[in-house]
């Protein structure tokens, strides 16, 4: 996967320009023509496109009318009259390879393998993993720019930098930056006052070290005051919401200004409380599709659900889930880059894949719109990872897309309609 900076070609709205009246010399045992499909298209106005969409070794060759692009004889054709065609969504904060049932924290390349296909059949077709990946997941991430991938692609961060001084921020940054990370995480809170926090000189040594050497920095925050710190100090993406106070005009410059993009995570706060009785999601189909049974049944266990109903941390983030809330919907209509994620992962009752559809269904509830959530689901997290080859149909790009029964442009839960998923032109086993 390249990493140059972020262009045009990222943005969905290059559906219509793509259009071409001819295709790039190919074979035709190589190359799938999707016909028929109704291409999801944001920019510069939310709209859907009839189209033909041309790949070839797992990249999009051409976009357009089929007046305007040419089949290749000998060429496979899919049909997808009726179907809508968006861009495979992108999760920018989940962690992989820690699955295991009902314990986590098995590192091996079985349980990264069956969660990026967990993650694959959901519709979410990249993820970036923030923090604790091991080798299973950086192979992963090393050997997935090929045109026969089926399962999701992975982007890691490796160990999150723990100092306690600058100097050993930059040794630990150092360790981290010579495994090749797609970028580098820290943690910014106290854990509602139970922890200390790391201090500003010692992010901010973090960062700079992490600048010089090519890396990003996501920070995990939950208080304001340190947000506002971190991105005056350079941090180039807040990986969870501001959930102690309202977020203000300074907060909303600052992070327009530096073009840092927001994730909100809602669904982590969820699943700080959720389990303190039966959740509706449980009997959701289409949760039920992927969701571990043994999981299931600890969840449900009686003492497990009391102890969740009287915790005070629970109840804490339960609080702060509506302060959350209401932070993305007054950072969105600010113009705020907000993207998805969900801190899926680190625990198994954070489930992979479906968590994703719940934020966004959150997202919408909360006052986005459903193009709002979709550009936040693709072009912008693309945006976010500083890639230009996933997030986008679009010439160039990798083959990553959902195909739905349904108009995701109607409503949220519209994206919950899979009919198909496709990864580098490969369609995944669901």
């Amino acid at each position: 996967m390249t990493r140059p900076r972020f262009s045009a070609l990222i943005l969905l709205a290059t559906v219509s320009a793509a259009c071409t009246s001819s295709v790039p010399s190919t074979t035709g045992s190589t190359t799938v023509a999707f016909v028929g499909a109704r291409v999801v298209e944001l920019e510069p106005a939310p709209r859907i496109i009839d189209a033909t969409v041309l790949v070839q070794d797992g990249r999009i060759t051409a976009v357009g009318p089929a007046s305007a692009v040419r089949v290749p004889e000998g060429a496979r054709q899919v049909d997808l009259a009726g179907k809508f065609l968006s861009p495979g969504f992108i999760s920018t904060h989940v962690h992989i390879s820690n699955i295991a049932g009902v314990d986590a924290r098995e590192y091996t390349d079985e349980n990264t393998t069956r969660q990026l296909g967990v993650f694959a059949r959901y519709g979410i077709t990249s993820v970036l993993s923030l923090g604790g990946e091991q080798a299973p997941a950086f192979a992963a991430r090393d050997t997935q720019a090929t045109s026969s991938l089926s399962r999701a692609r992975v982007f890691v961060s490796g160990d999150v930098i723990a100092a306690a001084t600058p100097a050993e921020a930059r040794e630990q940054v150092a360790r981290v930056a010579a495994l090749r990370p797609d970028m580098i995480k820290i943690r910014v809170d106290d854990n509602l006052g139970t922890s200390a926090k790391m201090t500003p000189d010692v992010f901010q040594a973090v960062i700079d070290e992490a600048h010089q050497r090519g890396l990003r920095v996501a920070a995990h925050v939950f208080y304001l005051e340190d947000a506002k710190a971190l991105v005056r100090a350079g941090v180039d993406m807040i990986a969870h919401s501001i959930r102690d106070q309202d977020i203000d005009e300074e907060f909303i410059e600052l992070m327009k200004a530096g073009h840092v993009p927001y994730c909100p995570t809602l669904t982590r706060e969820v699943s700080t409380f959720v389990y303190e009785s039966k959740p509706d999601f449980f009997d959701d189909p289409f949760f039920q599709a992927e969701a571990d049974p043994a999981i299931v049944a600890r969840l449900m266990e009686p003492d497990r659900q009391a102890a969740m109903a009287q915790s005070t941390s629970a109840q804490a983030y339960k609080r702060a889930l509506v302060v959350a809330e209401r932070n993305l919907k007054k950072a969105a209509d600010a113009g705020v880059m907000v993207v998805l994620g969900t801190d899926a992962g680190p625990f198994p009752e954070r489930f992979q894949g479906y968590f994703e559809h719940l934020e966004m269904t959150m997202m919408a509830a909360a006052g986005m719109s459903p193009a709002q959530v979709l550009r936040a689901a693709t072009s912008d997290a693309a945006r976010a990872l500083k890639m230009d080859d996933v997030g986008a149909i679009t010439p160039g790009a990798w083959a990553d897309f959902v195909v739905l029964d349904e108009n995701p442009l109607e409503r949220m839960d519209h994206a919950r309609s899979i009919a198909s998923v496709w990864i580098a032109g490969n369609e995944v086993r669901r």
